[in-house]
């Protein structure tokens, strides 16, 4: 991947601007897509370390334009497309946008990759899209389920995806993160959702269903999976799951985090908070296997351990009272 310019989409996000400094760090040279905005705002890839960024480009732009799309793709040879709509309560509200954003966001990134005979594009799916699981821990064979219209939009960009390569030969890997978690992570995820009320001294956390289990993958594995799945030979068309084989329930998060902190809290159930019935997805536990075979990745934050060092880590990032600053703890973030 060494050479011509990495193209990001996304790269102001969490997930992505870590992306973009571990690709940075490897010594590769990347070409950042961030969401055009009045302010000349980057995101989080504003507090990118100074001496990686010789080899960075900021391309602003919107995913929804094919002409910006295909212009900062132009002289790439490999692709990691991130940018979307991910908040599950806000797909309630605006459903159109995840359609526009996550569907012909997508599209735009497959038509420009196919004119411009990208070598590869690595696209970001989500757990989401299996629905309440069948069977744990969930394959890449678990059918898909759309229960909100954020998931429905996300299978929607898998599969239109998967029909550029099936269709046109398109180098498509599909890389299917559970749940991620880390430093920079948005207000509308659970753990920084906990942290942030803990932090501000709340006495009773508000929370929305407690009973979920979810497994939390620390970003900087799903950084490396991403790597991987760039690189790793012969996986053209193929949809990986990426997760770390520890699953918890929002119950014991909240617990867990809670000790983290260091302090004693009362959990409410906010009605607000919690998701239509027939919405809300059960659990999600992932079998990684697939990927672990084809690629050798495999979790290095992994089990109850991997979990607590990173939610440790995390804890530490939002201690700083300039990122903590960032987020409002006693507002609803959809």
């Amino acid at each position: 991947m060494m050479g011509k310019p990495i193209l990001v989409t996304g790269a102001g996000g969490f997930i992505g601007s870590h992306l973009v400094e571990a690709l940075l760090r490897r010594g590769d040279r990347v070409r950042a897509l961030v969401r055009y905005n009045s302010r000349g705002d980057w995101g989080w890839l504003e507090q990118c370390p100074r001496e990686l960024s010789d080899g960075l480009e900021i391309v602003v732009g919107d995913i929804c334009d094919p002409f910006c799309v295909r212009s900062a793709m132009g002289g790439c040879d490999f692709v990691f497309h991130l940018a979307a709509l991910i908040s599950i309560p806000y797909s309630y509200q605006s459903p159109t946008s995840y359609l526009s954003v996550n569907v012909t966001g997508t599209l735009n990134v497959m038509q420009a990759a196919r004119d411009l005979g990208v070598y590869r594009v690595v696209t970001t799916s989500t757990s989401e899209v299996y629905g309440s699981a069948l069977f744990t821990p969930i394959t890449e064979e678990h059918p898909l389920q759309g229960q909100s219209p954020y998931s429905a939009s996300k299978i929607g960009a898998d599969q239109l995806a998967l029909s550029y390569h099936r269709s046109f030969g398109l180098p498509v890997v599909v890389c299917r993160p559970f749940n991620t978690f880390g430093p920079r992570q948005s207000a509308r995820a659970v753990i920084p959702t906990i942290i942030t009320q803990l932090l501000a001294g709340d006495d009773q956390l508000r929370l929305g269903s407690l009973h979920p289990k979810r497994e939390f993958n620390y970003v900087l594995d799903t950084v490396n999976a991403f790597m991987t799945l760039g690189e790793a030979p012969d996986i053209e068309g193929e949809v990986m799951n990426v997760g770390c084989g520890y699953a918890v329930s929002i119950g014991e998060l909240a617990e867990l985090l809670a000790a983290v902190v260091g302090v004693e809290v009362a959990v409410y159930q906010d009605p607000d908070r919690v998701r239509p019935v027939n919405s809300e997805v059960d659990v999600l536990e992932a079998s990684y296997a697939k990927v672990q075979s084809l690629t050798g990745w495999e979790p290095t934050w992994s089990g109850r351990e991997g979990l607590l060092a990173g939610l440790s880590n995390t804890v530490d990032w939002f201690r700083d009272p300039e990122h903590l600053r960032r987020y409002k703890p006693h507002i609803y973030s959809t």
